[in-house]
């Protein structure tokens, strides 16, 4: 009766981790460039009572065994790069990516990270920065006495900009993307930021619209790709889960309970 109580105990701690990551999911539906993380499970170990194959007769074998499982545990937690809708901004320094790549921005360390979040801002260097003020790389420096309403990328990545004065738009860069052979296996670092790992791969750079990277798409951002029902359907099923283990539970100590007062009886 005890593997019961702890075979559901396990499933209970299973849908807390399930809510936990829903949870996490809905907080940032909002949040630019955010992607969905599933959280997947696994069954734990069995106890063979009986192996399937055992001898029954001199002619026959057992067909089937007999085996008892001992709960669940949690095997992975997986980021979801569907592509996330885009939202107009009228914003000369938001940019979104549409199709397959990653922004990327140097951080206090040298090292690097990659963002889909778009809202990019300009200082008063001429520099291109993120909300926290990690650079955009290759590091793109706006000309002096730029008129910033000119301020133009398109689609494979060049941006222009004119100067005050002139009516020409001077080229001052040209943005790269970059994608990964694994994505999933980034590591998330909070801030809107991923980290190469190893089982992501080494980061694939290139021009944007070409070789398979996505396009830039100036002057919009890319929502969050969480869908709220799907979430809130999610959340059901783990507290109609969790509820039925805690049953489970309280019917083992009921049945345990009764075991126990057979001698009274």
């Amino acid at each position: 009766m005890m593997r019961s109580l702890w075979t559901a105990a396990s499933g209970m701690t299973g849908q807390q981790f399930n809510i936990d990551t829903i949870s996490n999911n809905l907080s940032n539906v909002n949040t630019t460039g955010f992607k969905q993380t599933r959280a997947e499970f696994e069954d734990l170990l069995y106890q063979t009572i009986r192996t399937a194959g055992t001898p029954a007769t001199e002619l026959t074998v057992v067909p089937t065994g007999i085996q008892v499982g001992h709960g669940v545990k949690a095997a992975a937690t997986q980021k979801i790069f569907t592509q996330g809708s885009l939202q107009a901004t009228g914003n000369v320094s938001d940019m979104a990516i549409q199709g397959e790549g990653f922004f990327r921005v140097m951080l206090i360390d040298g090292t690097f990270g990659y963002t889909r979040d778009g809202s990019f801002k300009i200082d008063s260097n001429g520099q291109i920065l993120n909300s926290n003020g990690y650079r955009l790389m290759p590091e793109i420096t706006l000309p002096e006495g730029f008129v910033r309403e000119s301020l133009t990328v398109t689609q494979d990545g060049r941006v222009t900009v004119k100067v005050a004065g002139n009516d020409d738009p001077i080229l001052v860069g040209q943005l790269e993307i970059y994608r990964f052979v694994n994505p999933a296996g980034l590591s998330s670092i909070g801030e809107n930021l991923f980290k190469m790992t190893n089982a992501s791969g080494d980061p694939i750079g290139g021009r944007p619209a070409y070789d398979g990277m996505g396009s830039i798409i100036h002057q919009f951002l890319e929502m969050s790709n969480v869908s709220v029902v799907k979430e809130m359907v999610n959340m059901i099923v783990a507290q109609r889960a969790y509820e039925i283990n805690s049953k489970a539970i309280q019917t083992s100590d009921n049945m345990l309970g009764i075991a126990t007062n057979l001698k009274r009886s």
